[in-house]
């Protein structure tokens, strides 16, 4: 991938502020779904996902990643949507999201309940994700990616 062209996007399109204060809340598990769809919002800034998946490296955790994805722009918006639907204290604490706020996060986005099920088990798999890598950075596992970042 064109990683120094990802970089300089990333450098004009996302405040320094919310990345650090993301950064802060990855370090102590406090990663919350309006975390999520801000993440989501920043990476649109950049410009066509397609384009930037296809500048990210192709080594660590974005070995797998198939470089020809098709992101659909209309499900990204749909993404949105539920999250926007939730209560700011449903957005804070995904566990108090039960049958029945799903059902009325889903007529509140113009979705059904699987999609708001879906968005879910995506938050859950990323902050799962983010939970094990950093676990694995605290643990030095991940030392050689400290070039990258300055360390």
């Amino acid at each position: 991938g064109d990683v120094l062209t990802l970089i300089e996007k990333a450098e004009q399109h996302i405040d320094q502020k919310k990345a650090a204060e993301l950064e802060r809340k990855l370090r102590h598990d406090d990663f919350t779904l309006e975390d999520f769809r801000d993440q989501l919002k920043q990476l649109k800034k950049m410009g066509p996902l397609e384009q930037v998946m296809g500048m990210l490296p192709k080594v660590g955790p974005f070995a797998n990643i198939p470089r020809d994805t098709q992101v659909d722009e209309k499900r990204l918006k749909h993404v949105e949507a539920i999250i926007n639907s939730m209560t700011a204290d449903e957005r804070d604490d995904h566990s108090l999201i039960d049958g029945k706020r799903r059902k009325r996060i889903a007529r509140g986005s113009g979705t059904s309940v699987q999609q708001v099920n879906e968005v879910l088990r995506q938050y859950m798999t990323m902050r799962k994700t983010i939970k094990q890598y950093g676990a694995a950075a605290a643990k030095g596992k991940l030392r050689g990616l400290g070039k990258f970042s300055g360390t």
